[in-house]
């Protein structure tokens, strides 16, 4: 399966069956997680596979899940440096992983306002400068969603996605980038926009600027200084670099990240990165 196919295949899983993933694939999911640390912005990131199954009954109940998940026997975890742009860094390498569960055929979901961070940073070995953004619990999905599961993905609207319009532009941000101006990225950027993003808010913009790409985020008021020093959505930038980028090596297209802010009108509109073309 092609990381393209990957991508377009995830989805989020809520259920999980209690079917244990084999020895040998949650070796492979546990080898990648540890090898994943490079990032665009520096790194700093370590990630590590919790077994539940291997905890004490009154630790799992400090790293409740406030009932979003069922079943889930492990997690995937990271610790990330707090430093500036830590959060896009982060998003960036969890997405990796999960793609990678994904190919791996396992559910995941994103957790990163719904679950007590206390047990994981405990799990962890949490240091003093390192942030715990997120987490997802992987296995196999059941065979039926939870009412929980399913309401979440209503309320969210998981099954909708913001149109092409609203996302990408061409040149400036008042004018909308037509799919066949897009050329060979209309690819990546098609992969970008089935990312997911937290309660499906989708805070990425894009403006094709000739040959580079040039990401912005368009906050949803409030919800960024839920957590404090942890940005949901500057992870979900992070998110949406990793699906451009994987999808655009996929089929042939070189590039590279600079943070190199354009001269182009962005009100309301924070600037992240440019990917620029080779």
């Amino acid at each position: 399966m092609s990381i393209i196919d990957t991508i377009n295949k995830r989805i989020s899983c809520r259920t999980f069956s209690d079917r244990p993933i084999e020895p040998g694939k949650k070796a492979a999911l546990a080898d990648f997680l540890r090898a994943n640390h490079s990032a665009p912005f520096g790194g700093g990131i370590r990630f590590q596979l919790l077994d539940m199954e291997e905890m004490e009954i009154g630790e799992t109940r400090t790293m409740g899940t406030y009932g979003v998940i069922k079943g889930a026997r492990q997690f995937m975890a990271g610790a990330v440096r707090h430093r500036p742009k830590a959060m896009e860094d982060f998003g960036y390498c969890m997405e990796k992983n999960i793609l990678e569960a994904t190919a791996l055929g396992l559910g995941t979901c994103w957790l990163g306002g719904t679950f007590k961070r206390g047990g994981f940073a405990d799990k962890m070995k949490l240091a003093e400068d390192e942030l715990l953004p997120a987490v997802t619990p992987v296995g196999y999905a059941g065979e039926k969603r939870s009412l929980t599961d399913r309401f979440f993905r209503f309320s969210a609207g998981s099954n909708r996605r913001r149109s092409w319009h609203e996302l990408f532009f061409d040149g400036r941000f008042d004018n909308p980038l037509q799919q066949e101006s897009a050329g060979p990225y209309e690819t990546p950027l098609a992969c970008l926009r089935t990312g997911p993003s937290a309660s499906n808010h989708q805070p990425w913009r894009i403006i094709k600027d000739n040959e580079m790409f040039h990401f912005y985020l368009k906050s949803t008021p409030g919800y960024n200084a839920m957590l404090g020093n942890i940005k949901l959505q500057n992870i979900d930038m992070g998110i949406a670099m990793c699906h451009f980028e994987l999808s655009a090596s996929a089929i042939g297209l070189k590039g590279c990240w600079r943070v190199d802010e354009p001269r182009i009108s962005a009100e309301g509109m924070e600037y992240i990165v440019t990917w620029f073309s080779i």
